[in-house]
């Protein structure tokens, strides 16, 4: 056993089976997944701690980008209730670490991430691993993919203050879509939802308190005042 795979193991059996997360078949992915793939070599060492790890630096225009922490990404995807016939949308997917785990749970995985160079790192990722029932598309998560969808599951990878509805507009009926919501733009803390599509109308529901990285492009416009 390497040093990686007894700190993947201690992951499972410290940060997650304590912390309510009992899905056999993501226990299983989160098991088997090697995490220091996806995130940067400096940080390989970090990457099986209780925490979000960095993975693109913030820019003048954009700030960081990060993994959810293992014990967040797991309870969220264990709130979606995933299932093998699945279609999942995983918003903001950054270097593919979530679509990976998704794609041992669905049928079929679309990872959605705007910055180039994170979405070209997932997609080498998820080749790497031999998980053809995943693909990597370049776009504006605000927007979503209605080209691929209705879909069962979305799974949004980070914070937001609201979900746009043209998001949940592309759940199916009977579909669920999980996020950290935060009071306001550009915060970290805030409470994991489930929406569902019940009669062709979505309906979020808080379940348990969630810190993650805000996502890109879901903060309002600064209005301009005179």
């Amino acid at each position: 056993m390497t040093g990686y795979e007894a700190r993947r193991i201690a992951m499972v059996e410290s940060q997650l089976r304590p912390n309510e997360v009992t899905d056999v078949s993501l226990l299983a992915a989160m098991r088997i997944l090697p995490r220091e793939r996806f995130v940067p070599e400096a940080f390989r060492g970090l990457a099986y701690m209780d925490e979000g790890i960095e993975v693109l630096a913030a820019r003048e225009d954009a700030a960081a980008r990060c993994l959810l922490a293992p014990m967040v990404q797991a309870r969220l995807i264990q709130l979606a209730d995933v299932e093998p016939q699945d279609t999942v949308l995983d918003v903001g997917c950054a270097t593919g670490y979530s679509t990976a785990i998704l794609a041992r749970l669905a049928a079929r995985v679309i990872g959605l991430e705007p910055e180039p160079e994170l979405a070209k790192a997932a997609a080498a990722n998820l080749a790497a691993l031999g998980l053809a029932n995943a693909g990597i598309v370049a776009g504006d998560l605000f927007a979503g993919h209605a080209k691929a969808g209705p879909y069962d599951v979305i799974v949004m990878e980070g914070s937001v203050p609201d979900v746009p509805d043209k998001v949940l507009a592309q759940m199916k009926e009977g579909g669920r879509l999980v996020v950290v919501r935060t009071p306001a733009p550009n915060m970290r803390q805030g409470k994991a939802y489930l929406f569902m599509r019940v009669d062709g109308e979505a309906r979020g529901v808080a379940h348990f308190d969630a810190g993650a990285s805000p996502l890109p492009g879901f903060a309002p416009a600064p209005a301009f005042t005179f």
